[in-house]
């Protein structure tokens, strides 16, 4: 009651000469500590209240003007949205107050403490567009800028100190602030290159000679500006594992939202399958399997340079391919030069001799596992129809010897190892590919595995080879697995019987026709993916010395031979040794090196004979 008393007292007794902070505090509650560090502590308080000028005053003075002393800003102010939203009656709309902070504590945005210091601006604009109500209210499109700037690159910088990176007001301004879709606005995508090139100078320059900035320049509305590529408020740098433009994005989801969509494809005469035809090639599958260390787009046509392959100053011009192209494939030359880079399977581009490479196995294959199917289909179904009940003696005789099955053992492990990593970079987004990504995440050790599993079988194939042609008792192997006429008799005979057009089952020698044909399809296909592989993994050398359609071709040969190979050892060969009935649950001549004297004397008479008359303790057998 004191303290009122004598507030009151002071007021009547000063009643001439211009009020001072201390005159004022005895009716307001103002803090002078914190008024004194303001910029607007020598204007005393009649320098914002000017229509006091004495004391008492009255109940109501004149409200507070800023534009009297900041007219550049007011005026900026009036025409951004936030102040046409208060002039609409937008009573939520940001005021001078709801940014500097409260009236007597405003301070200069050089002072940390500040409310609009670099470094406190996401707090302040986040007070309002953090505010999931006022968002939605306001109907303003953007999920969590806020949040999604501190989480930037600029973000993090600025909250660690560097008063060089962007905040809020740097992109958007302060005082003036525009809609995005205001043509005056700093933001719009017209003047995107400008802001950001307020920071990013030389980036701006080689930017806008690019394709993409002159068409920008033009006014096209579908042209890459800044953050069409690099984002909005979520920028990262392009080594975070989340940026737009890190390795294992930029193909795919930034280049692609483009260059894949053919309602641009179509308006600007650009080719969609350039970007199908890279995500189907080595570089976009290994890519899409984790591996960052493959070329991207960026890669190789550039990145803010990025010009039209006409130009002779592109990296992708064609000639200056070799340049490019010898950043990772170190010696290639002029094979290059005029190459055709994007080709498509089965488009117009293909090279012929990769079309009749295709053509081929399109239809070797459907032939061949079609021929397969109805072959083994007809021998089970009749097996399981004419089967009696059969008691085996469970005698053993010899069918493998050592030598045999060492090379067995051999490409049995690494064809099953070539089978999964081959075809884990050609399908590297399926479930079962992704278990093993789990171990292998950047696909590092998928190639490495897969070479090694193709020497190993090249080796069995080649030891093999040398120890028939050097011990000369199993040479008869040899002999004795060379197609004959016979052969295309027992095949007939043998659909005949399973047709149920004879009661007169085929016999066979020491190696019938099913036999035959795998071992000769296995060996031709080894050659054809030992050659191919060959030529993949030297591709440094193989670009050097002949044309890149010749890659193209090893390529399609590699993928199809593995097709048919898999599913031949699937529907042939697994059904001869596993699923004929006359042989499950399995042939374990691989493991033991002995076969079922049964089936021997059932389907092999002749050779049975041979076997038992030869066969001793210690023979050595095939």
């Amino acid at each position: 009651m004191k303290l009122l008393l004598a507030g009151l007292f002071s007021c009547l007794i000063l009643t001439a000469g211009a009020p001072k902070p201390q005159d004022c505090v005895g009716c307001h509650d103002v803090d002078l500590v914190k008024f004194e560090k303001t910029p607007h502590a020598s204007m005393g308080c009649t320098g914002c209240h000017s229509s006091i000028t004495k004391l008492p005053h009255g109940d109501k003075p004149a409200p507070v003007n800023c534009g009297d002393c900041h007219s550049d800003e007011a005026k900026a102010y009036a025409g951004s949205v936030h102040g046409m939203g208060l002039k609409k009656g937008m009573a939520d709309a940001a005021t001078c107050l709801s940014c500097h902070g409260p009236a007597h504590e405003i301070l200069p945005s050089s002072d940390p403490a500040s409310k609009v210091a670099k470094k406190n601006l996401p707090d302040t604009c986040g007070a309002c567009h953090s505010n999931p109500d006022f968002m939605a209210k306001h109907k303003i499109p953007f999920a969590k800028p806020v949040e999604a700037y501190r989480n930037s690159v600029h973000g993090k910088a600025v909250a660690a100190g560097n008063s060089a990176a962007a905040s809020c007001s740097d992109c958007h301004g302060s005082h003036g602030i525009l809609s995005a879709t205001d043509p005056n606005a700093k933001v719009n995508r017209a003047h995107v290159v400008d802001t950001c090139g307020a920071c990013h100078s030389g980036i701006k320059t080689v930017y806008a000679q690019s394709v993409h900035g002159q068409a920008v320049a033009d006014g096209s509305p579908d042209a890459p500006t800044c953050t069409d590529c690099h984002g909005e408020h979520t920028i990262l740098a392009p080594t975070s594992a989340g940026s737009l433009l890190s390795a294992a994005r930029v193909s795919a989801d930034t280049c692609a939202r483009c260059h894949a969509d053919e309602r641009l494809a179509r308006r600007y005469n650009m080719s969609v399958g350039n970007v199908i035809s890279f995500e189907d090639s080595f570089h976009g599958l290994a890519n899409r399997g984790g591996q960052t260390t493959v070329a991207n787009c960026g890669s190789c046509h550039g990145v803010h340079d990025i010009l039209p392959p006409s130009d002779p100053r592109s990296t992708v011009n064609p000639k200056n391919l070799p340049t490019t192209c010898g950043k990772c494939h170190a010696g290639v030359g002029k094979e290059l030069i005029g190459a055709k880079i994007h080709v498509r399977m089965a488009s117009s581009n293909e090279h012929p001799v990769v079309r009749w490479i295709r053509l081929a196995y399109l239809l070797l294959i459907p032939l061949t596992i079609g021929f397969m199917l109805l072959h083994n289909g007809l021998d089970f179904f009749s097996k399981l129809i004419r089967r009696r009940p059969h008691h085996g003696t469970g005698e053993q005789v010899p069918r493998m010897n050592i030598q045999f099955r060492i090379a067995h053992w051999m490409v049995m492990v690494s064809f099953i190892t070539l089978v999964i990593t081959g075809f884990a970079l050609k399908f590297p987004e399926s479930a079962w590919v992704k278990v093993f990504q789990t171990f292998d995440p950047t696909s590092t050790y998928r190639p490495w595995i897969h070479r090694i599993a193709a020497i190993i079988i090249t080796f069995a194939t080649v030891y093999h080879v040398v120890h028939m042609a050097v011990v000369r008792y199993d040479r008869v192997i040899l002999k004795e697995l060379l197609p004959n006429w016979q052969d295309a008799k027992d095949l007939y005979n043998m659909l005949r019987y399973n047709l149920g057009l004879t009661k007169q089952r085929p016999t066979f020698g020491m190696f019938g026709y099913p036999e035959k044909m795998e071992y000769w399809a296995f060996m031709w296909g080894t050659v054809v993916m030992a050659v191919t592989g060959g030529l993949l993994w030297a591709e440094n050398w193989t670009l050097r010395h002949f044309p890149k359609w010749v890659l193209d071709a090893a390529t399609a040969a590699h993928w199809y031979e593995a097709i048919l190979a898999t599913l031949s050892i699937l529907v042939w060969h697994w059904y001869l040794v596993i699923f004929d009935p006359d042989v499950y649950p399995m042939d374990m001549a691989w493991l033991t090196g002995n076969a079922s004297a049964d089936h021997m004397r059932e389907t092999r008479p002749e050779y049975y004979r041979k076997i038992v008359e030869k066969s001793g303790p210690d023979s050595d057998t095939h």
